[in-house]
């Protein structure tokens, strides 16, 4: 899935909470996985945590609509292929919100089409990525898009 990179540092705890796994990194930058397959959370969480990341998971695009309104994170990741309500969907969803309209939101998904690509910009995502990610490559984006981290 990820490229990973040998770190010498303690990983951060780890604490489950109502649905919501959170991860408490020593950064600023706060992003949210939206993504129905735990084992690819898993994998971000730790690439993110790697680079100093607070990082939150839903595992349904509804749940991510209701953690980026009450979290509000810096950034989202945003899958497509989900049960019931797409991360295209979503990913419109948030962008029609005032809450979290100014919320970078970056899909990642193994939808590789041209044409998947031009809905989900049109959709208000303002990153496409091909799954599997390349750790320097999702780290360096998600730092372009958060001033200050």
């Amino acid at each position: 899935m990820l490229a990973k990179q040998k770190s010498s540092r303690t990983p951060p705890k780890r604490c489950i909470g109502t649905g919501v796994d959170k991860i408490l990194g020593y950064g600023v930058m706060k992003v949210l996985i939206i993504d129905d397959s735990r084992t690819h959370v898993h994998s971000l969480k730790e690439c993110l945590a790697r680079h100093d990341m607070e990082v939150l998971a839903a595992y349904s695009a509804e749940e991510g609509i209701k953690v980026a309104k009450d979290q509000l994170p810096d950034a989202i990741l945003m899958d497509v292929v989900m049960p019931h309500m797409n991360g295209f969907q979503a990913t419109r969803a948030l962008r029609k919100d005032p809450q979290t309209s100014d919320i970078p939101i970056v899909i990642i998904t193994t939808k590789s089409a041209e044409t998947d690509r031009l809905w989900g910009m049109r959709q208000g995502a303002i990153d496409y990525l091909i799954k599997p990610i390349d750790e320097d490559q999702l780290v360096s984006r998600l730092k372009s898009l958060v001033p200050g981290s």
